[in-house]
């Protein structure tokens, strides 16, 4: 067995992909009626959206299989996201990356493999749309074709289910992709008897730079603060605008000393932001911690209700010009 190598640009490729916020979802239909489609278009036993993350390619849409993923050191798709073009495998036996792998020796027995790449708008492949037989095939170019078409409809509905749970302006998730993400997130939490905190940030005098400086000055800021966070927390904690000038990010496994230490690195990307700009537009802001543990029994809205009340403690308490501290 061969496993596939990684590209030198996956790190920025698994950010894309997180980004889209699907991973570890539910199934959906929009995505079922495209597999179900595909394997009955080309009569296969098996028909997958697949995704590949670090160190797994995880299934958004499985027809045929029971297992939601496998590591992505065996994976076809982590093969096929090498390449522009569908990628092949008429006997999966004959082929030197994968005779012996343990998906063609064991079940489910994997004979043909086809998978086209699914390409977000920055051309980063997340993963593919492939079918698998139990025995050797070859996919005509009509085929190939057909098979291009409908991994076009996947992506489609990958972008949409993007727009759909995030905020245009920033491209951090929305109150929806909160909810969601959010959820999900805590059900980890929970599996894995790991520790959460929620932080929620309010920015300070941000109406008084829109009414002195105008909105697109205004939405500058706002987009400036969501790249701090970006450059600050981790690509599995979910940050989020929730409105106006509300953000928040959920931490998972993660404790107070881990929260305080991500708020000082924040405090420290915001000094240098602020560095050379007039003190009416530097940025500003109040912060609310909210903890949660595997034992709490408290879901995502729980937690965003205590982080908005000590936020606006530490907001009441605090001098116009202070430091922030949680509460």
């Amino acid at each position: 067995m061969i496993a596939a190598p990684i590209p030198p640009d996956d790190a920025a490729r698994v950010r894309a992909l997180h980004a889209l916020g699907v991973l570890d979802t539910p199934p959906e239909e929009r995505f079922d009626r495209v597999t179900r489609l595909a394997r009955r278009m080309f009569q296969v036993p098996i028909a997958l959206v697949s995704l590949v993350d670090t160190e797994r390619q995880w299934f958004k849409s499985c027809q045929g299989l029971e297992t939601p993923q496998t590591p992505r050191d065996i994976s076809f798709c982590s093969h096929a996201i090498l390449q522009d073009e569908v990628m092949e495998v008429p006997d999966a036996t004959c082929d030197e990356r994968f005779h012996d792998n343990p998906l063609v020796i064991e079940a489910p027995h994997v004979r043909f493999y086809a998978g086209a790449p699914l390409v977000d708008r920055q051309g980063q492949r997340l993963g593919t749309l492939c079918i698998l037989d139990h025995k050797p095939r070859r996919l005509s170019e009509e085929d190939r074709a057909l098979l291009r078409d409908l991994a076009d409809m996947v992506r489609e509905e990958l972008i949409a289910a993007h727009a759909a749970t995030t905020d245009h302006l920033t491209q951090l998730s929305n109150r929806r992709g909160l909810e969601l993400l959010g959820g999900h997130v805590l059900k980890v939490c929970e599996r894995l008897a790991m520790p959460a905190r929620l932080l929620f940030l309010d920015l300070d005098g941000f109406k008084q730079i829109n009414d002195r400086f105008g909105h697109a000055e205004g939405d500058a800021a706002l987009q400036r603060f969501a790249e701090a966070l970006r450059r600050v927390f981790r690509a599995a904690d979910v940050g989020a605008r929730l409105g106006g000038d509300e953000f928040v990010v959920l931490m998972s496994n993660a404790d107070d000393d881990a929260a305080e230490a991500a708020l000082g690195r924040l405090r420290a990307v915001i000094d240098d932001c602020n560095a050379g700009r007039p003190p009416a537009m530097a940025l500003r802001y109040s912060a609310g911690l909210a903890r949660w543990s595997p034992r709490d029994g408290t879901d995502i809205h729980d937690l965003l209700q205590d982080a908005d009340r000590a936020m606006y403690r530490h907001k009441r308490q605090r001098p116009a010009s202070g430091s922030e501290r949680t509460h």
